[in-house]
């Protein structure tokens, strides 16, 4: 009757000690669990000025007349004077390429005599440079009206706008992330201080776009590159 007595009391004893055991495992995870069920999300931000690597600018330019043999002389005339102008500004003939001339029939159009245009061809050619000179070719945008003086007759038009690029988001990229992410923890810090917590791992972390723009409307040379990071930081006690 004894043995008997002692087995239940060391049997009850276990018994005991295994809730014990299983209440602290359960609060310990309910903590943990609320732990990681709180976290910041915030936002980081990078920005930088870089100068544009890659300048497209198309230089066209026409003529009018009766007769396609001296139109086609009066173009090649032009295209001559542009290469020069480039030339002395730094573009090279490597840098630059010209189109086929476009050439309009006026009277084409079944107009009557009386309202027919006095020339009947007019002529349209197109000088492309492609070059890392962004600079250079800045520089001669500013100083086109040397064409107009010797005779190169311009057509400004929307089809034919320079343009600007920077090719080289893959050597900057990586800091500009990390920028961006040591940002998003600043701020996830002083959330954290505010709050009397401290800040944790990474929960997610999601990388936004990079944007490229001019960095206004009269300096297209001159980009910005942006990005914005959205990362959420576990708190701690």
């Amino acid at each position: 009757m004894a043995d008997r007595a002692s087995n239940n009391f060391v049997a009850g004893l276990f018994l005991a000690f295994a809730l014990i055991i299983g209440a602290w495992i359960i609060a310990s995870s309910i903590k943990d669990f609320r732990s990681y069920d709180r976290y910041v999300s915030v936002r980081g931000f990078a920005e930088q000025e870089v100068p544009a690597d890659l300048a497209y600018w198309p230089i066209s330019f026409s003529t009018a007349g009766n007769d396609l043999q001296l139109i086609q002389q009066e173009l090649d005339k032009s295209a001559q004077s542009v290469f020069e102008f480039l030339e002395k500004h730094g573009l090279g003939q490597a840098e630059v390429s010209i189109s086929a001339p476009r050439i309009t029939d006026q009277h084409a159009y079944g107009a009557s005599e009386q309202h027919r245009p006095a020339n009947r061809y007019t002529a349209q050619s197109v000088i492309t440079v492609r070059t890392e000179k962004a600079q250079a070719v800045k520089k001669a945008m500013a100083a086109a009206g040397e064409l107009v003086s010797a005779g190169v007759v311009l057509i400004h038009s929307y089809e034919f706008q320079p343009r600007f690029e920077f090719t080289g988001l893959a050597e900057i990229k990586p800091e500009m992330i990390a920028i961006a992410t040591r940002d998003a923890r600043n701020a996830a810090q002083q959330f954290a201080y505010d709050s009397g917590s401290s800040v944790g791992a990474i929960r997610r972390a999601n990388q936004g776009l990079f944007t490229i723009n001019d960095r206004d409307q009269f300096t297209p040379e001159i980009k910005k590159v942006r990005v914005v990071t959205s990362v959420d930081y576990f708190l701690e006690d």
